[in-house]
């Protein structure tokens, strides 16, 4: 039984730590998601660090996403996320940001960074829509292609971090207007 788009958007996820039993359907959706996809060894080699934590979407016994950040003294840094893309646009990928956010305090972590491909335009447009903005343009950051990212930044509200404020640069707001 196909379950239909109005279906997915009634129903919430559960987000629970990834597990060794969720690997085969991280790495298919990883497949489905990236041209550089991790491999299972890269998804092992960073959940063995120990401030590397490992997050699933679980719809029933399906993972519908995923997410691996790691946790910093002022920071959370997401490494790999993604969602199913039979699940994308109703609400995954934002009940996981949320969940993520909801770890952050004005005391200790303030905010969470992630890199996004320059040419990744959904995924931008993503984490825009969930209050990320690009703070910075690193160049040549990928080593698979060569390709530039966007530094894109959550910061929690009343926050206010020295490193980067003043040198805020957000180039995709140049796009927000047209």
């Amino acid at each position: 039984m196909a379950v239909t788009r109005t279906e997915k958007q009634q129903t919430r996820v559960h987000i629970n730590w990834m597990i060794r039993r969720d690997m085969p359907e991280v790495l298919q959706i990883e497949q489905q998601s990236f041209e550089f996809p991790w491999i299972e060894e890269d998804f092992l080699r960073c959940l063995r660090q120990r401030n590397c934590i490992g997050l699933v979407a679980e719809q029933g016994e399906k993972v519908v996403g995923f997410m691996i950040y790691e946790l910093h003294k002022t920071k959370l840094h997401i490494l790999n996320f993604a969602i199913d893309p039979s699940w994308w646009r109703v609400g995954v990928g934002a009940q996981m940001v949320s969940h993520l956010i909801s770890k952050l305090s004005s005391h200790r972590r303030t905010r969470i960074m992630l890199e996004v491909r320059e040419t990744n335009l959904a995924a931008q447009l993503f984490f825009r829509n969930q209050e990320f903005r690009a703070v910075k343009l690193l160049q040549k950051f990928y080593e698979d292609s060569g390709e530039d990212a966007y530094l894109m930044q959550y910061q929690f509200p009343d926050s206010v971090d020295e490193a980067e404020e003043g040198s805020v640069v957000n180039r995709i707001a140049q796009y927000e207007e047209t």
